[in-house]
């Protein structure tokens, strides 16, 4: 919107121009640091009035398979949730503010974050108005994987016209492999993947919040330098022209988790709901799809990698032995059965993530 507005003054931006970052014309640098401040006032403004509203209208039902677990997580009955909505809403409003409407990629982003926002929504309205634990397994997949496959469309016919637009990237000297068609498929794994990994992450205070936050700033990073040719190419790192502008919606996701990790942190007066932790997960695959650094996300992203890893491994490990891999999955479950305080839990996990994030970063400089 604002973009607009100041795209009217040309004759005055032909003279700012020299001070503009990568392919866009006007302030990208600066349009991401507003991006993030503005999502962040956002949430911490609304924050207290959301919880209040929230709290009289959806409050958290501890409900799982572990009656132990019920009984650690029992304080948490009756805390607001679905302040998912709180996160997308001031994503929203900072996009519409700070980027380029016009721009294909920022379009498709802001539809991942609606559609998947809307999905976790159901979902959490069916758990708090039903007796179901959200909506069936099964009926939530199709929907993931119907609204991925569109996303991996629209990708395919913005990436498909540039050198490495469809291959699957190597981060370490930028190899790539050739998908073609193949990449349909492998977007909507990875879209439908990350979006599950995440909310699996999502059941201690603060856990999900904060690593997500690590991976979004990442990621915020790499998309602003795949948007810069001469950047990207000291890199050698594939150049994403309008890249750039994913950077934005990353930024003002980074600036809303700030603000909701203020309400979020323990002991938590708000929870997201999978209305957040769904179109979290989908924008950092987007991300990582529109930068094609699918395999870099499985580094920063690395402890929602191993939260999930841990569930698969116990599922398959019980089937086979009758016997339990680890006490109780996700991973974070199983340090909370040994005795640890959550608060502990969730930092140490906090550490891991930021470790990560940088590591995948420094990764970028290898050739």
């Amino acid at each position: 919107m604002l973009l607009w507005l100041l795209d009217r003054f040309a004759p005055l931006l032909e003279q700012l121009e020299f001070y503009s970052t990568g392919d866009s014309r006007v302030f990208l640098t600066a349009r991401i640091a507003l991006a993030s401040l503005s999502s962040f006032l956002l949430v911490l403004l609304f924050g207290p009035f959301a919880i209040g509203w929230l709290g009289r209208r959806c409050t958290e039902r501890i409900v799982s398979d572990s009656e132990r677990l019920n009984e650690l997580q029992a304080d948490k009955n009756q805390t607001p949730t679905m302040g998912g909505i709180l996160i997308v809403a001031s994503m929203l409003i900072a996009v519409l503010l700070w980027g380029n409407l016009t721009s294909s990629l920022t379009q498709l982003g802001l539809f991942t974050v609606v559609g998947f926002g809307l999905l976790g929504g159901v979902d959490d309205w069916t758990k708090l108005r039903t007796s179901r634990n959200g909506m069936r397994a099964k009926q939530k997949l199709v929907v993931q994987t119907l609204l991925a496959a569109a996303i991996s469309v629209g990708l395919y016919v913005q990436l498909g016209e540039l050198p490495q637009g469809l291959e699957l990237v190597w981060p370490v000297g930028n190899v790539g492999i050739w998908l073609g068609g193949g990449f349909l498929v492998w977007a909507t794994v990875v879209i439908v993947g990350s979006s599950n990994a995440v909310n699996l992450t999502d059941g201690l205070d603060g856990l999900s919040t904060g690593c997500s936050l690590m991976t979004g700033s990442a990621f915020a990073v790499i998309a602003y330098l795949a948007g810069h040719k001469v950047l990207a190419s000291y890199l050698s790192i594939p150049y994403i022209p309008g890249s750039g502008e994913i950077a934005i919606l990353l930024g003002a996701m980074v600036g809303s988790l700030l603000g909701f990790l203020w309400f979020n942190c323990y002991p938590a007066q708000i929870f997201m709901g999978d209305t957040g932790s769904l179109a979290i997960g989908a924008v950092l695959a987007f991300s990582a799809l529109v930068t094609r650094q699918e395999i870099l996300l499985a580094v920063t992203g690395g402890i929602f990698v191993i939260e999930t890893m841990s569930v698969i491994l116990q599922v398959g490990w019980f089937r086979r032995t009758g016997r339990r891999l680890i006490l109780c999955s996700p991973l974070h479950n199983h340090f909370l059965f040994k005795g640890d305080h959550e608060m502990k839990i969730v930092v140490r996990f906090w550490i891991v993530a930021a470790l990560l994030a940088i590591l995948g970063l420094a990764s970028l400089k290898i050739r």
